[in-house]
């Protein structure tokens, strides 16, 4: 059985967010992502990788609390 190669990536340099603390860096792709859907469309290829940018970035609680708010209409962000 051939092994399979995985390659692991992260968001790339944003100079932005030039310090370690990356919780703005992660906010700012997770709704560049969701701003990206609503201008795009849900079926565009194009904000896929906003959406691989804020996974490697953000704790996975953060983003499910986020998605609860944007369902619930009280997402702090103006999606």
């Amino acid at each position: 059985m051939a092994e399979e190669t995985v390659e692991i990536k992260t968001a790339p340099a944003d100079f932005r967010f030039p310090s370690q603390n990356q919780t703005k860096h992660c906010f700012t792709r997770y709704f560049e992502y969701h701003k990206c859907l609503k201008a795009k469309g849900e079926i565009s290829n194009e904000c896929e990788k906003y959406a691989k940018y804020y996974r490697s970035l953000c704790p996975l609680e953060w983003i499910q609390k986020w998605n609860e708010q944007r369902d619930q209409g009280i997402f702090a962000g103006p999606l």
